[in-house]
């Protein structure tokens, strides 16, 4: 399938999900990286439980949501942990509650009762660690970090003028340095007319950028000016990615779509495309330096249905000096 006509088919399939409650699309996952779905039985009685009204499949949906929180207060602990900088949560990820699964259905019921559930909005706000002061006090004054989310954002332009970079956050179960293709050199490949890169097979650490929050990314960088970088976090390292350096690549041919099928807990599927950038285009963020705990957890719904899954906890990252060396390019750029 073409380019284009694979983008085509991607906008048709986004204008069908927009329907979707919008719970469903925030705990919508890859087919790819339901990690445990049993497929050799034909019968599984707890596979749809029933959960405040959301079938869940599996445990996937708790753990997939359970891993982005802690890779998004992960970076926020290591930001705030350097000299320089410090970090605050600003889209609804980080402070959605998730130890109640109603709890957790009525934040986002809110969200789109407020007309922000289809605003697309970076994960964190990255500011100098010397006006910590005033944006700590001008978060207070709004109600705290946890209102962020429901305040538009024209009543935030004093965070956003002191912001340096805007983070959008992915994480992946792998241990980077483990992965097979990790340190393979990149090639001339025929798929791309002699450009470098490696075999669609290769399992290697990327930044993985969805093409449906890639507008929606720029929409946000352009009308606040501010970058939006891209930092995928692994068990062992984080990497890091200007969206505009993203772009770029695709436009050169050097990075192009993977198609990957989506599933929400009601069973509703999607096809969506989504951008691998090869971490040799990447800078290196941050590697860890405390092990995460991962911890057996359950919720019980009002039917008395138990669901596991696994949470995570603790673990620490530390910030490279080559990141925080483009962090302070990015300062001195907006002081010039």
């Amino acid at each position: 399938m073409c380019v284009d006509n694979f983008l085509f088919f991607t906008h048709i399939k986004g204008v069908i999900r927009e329907k979707m409650h919008l719970l469903d699309k925030v705990l919508s996952v890859s087919d790819e990286e339901i990690e445990f779905e049993l497929r050799s039985f034909s019968y599984i009685p707890w596979e749809n439980i029933f959960l405040n009204p959301r079938r869940l499949r599996g445990s996937d949906f708790l753990m997939r949501w359970s891993q982005g929180v802690w890779s998004e207060k992960r970076l926020t602990q290591a930001i705030n942990e350097t000299s320089y900088f410090c970090a605050i949560p600003y889209g609804p990820s980080s402070t959605a509650p998730v130890d109640d699964v109603r709890a957790f259905e009525l934040y986002f019921k809110r969200l789109e009762k407020a007309g922000l559930g289809k605003i697309k909005r970076p994960d964190l706000l990255v500011f100098k660690k010397s006006d910590q002061t005033q944006v700590a006090s001008a978060i207070q004054s709004m109600g705290g970090i946890e209102e962020l989310p429901f305040i538009p954002e024209k009543e935030l332009s004093f965070l956003l003028q002191k912001s340096v970079i805007a983070i959008e956050c992915e994480n992946s179960l792998w241990v980077a340095k483990k992965m097979p293709d990790y340190n393979s050199k990149l090639k001339p490949m025929k798929r791309l007319n002699g450009k470098l890169g490696l075999k669609k097979s290769a399992v290697l650490p990327t930044v993985i950028l969805k093409e449906e929050d890639r507008v929606p990314l720029f929409k946000w960088q352009n009308s606040n000016n501010v970058q939006i970088h891209l930092w995928h976090v692994f068990f062992d390292r984080a990497y890091g990615i200007s969206i505009d350096k993203i772009q770029k690549l695709i436009d050169e041919g050097l990075i192009e779509p993977t198609i990957q099928t989506f599933q929400a807990p009601g069973g509703a599927t999607t096809k969506k495309a989504i951008y691998k950038i090869y971490y040799h285009y990447a800078y290196p963020l941050g590697i860890s330096i405390e092990k995460p705990l991962l911890i057996p957890e359950f919720i019980e719904d009002k039917n008395g249905h138990i669901l596991p899954y696994i949470s995570f906890k603790k673990g620490k990252l530390k910030i490279l000096e080559e990141a925080l060396k483009i962090l302070k390019e990015v300062c001195n750029n907006d002081e010039t």
